[in-house]
């Protein structure tokens, strides 16, 4: 990622403003990043990714209950012996 001064980016906005709609810049502040300018598509392309992750108490009952109802595929029995393996780690 190209790495930009804020005062190289408020003196070439434009330039910057344009190069950001291809890839994203660092803007930085006192040799830190501080700042990220990207195009809306990426932003938005980044916010589909975005995952909330919730404790079992905050699944809706529906939802629950579909864990309790699901069956593993056939696939899954390569992986058994995992669950009756020796526990080699000691305390």
């Amino acid at each position: 990622m190209q790495r930009i001064t804020s005062r190289e980016f408020q003196r070439k906005f434009r330039r910057f403003q344009k190069e950001a709609l291809q890839a994203p810049l660092s803007i930085t502040r006192n040799g830190r990043d501080c700042l990220v300018l990207l195009s809306v598509e990426e932003y938005a392309r980044l916010k589909r990714r975005d995952r909330k992750a919730l404790s079992v108490e905050e699944l809706p009952d529906a939802e629950i209950e579909a864990i309790h109802r699901a069956e593993p595929s056939a696939d899954a029995a390569l992986y058994d012996h995992e669950l009756t393996a020796p526990n080699d780690i000691t305390p």
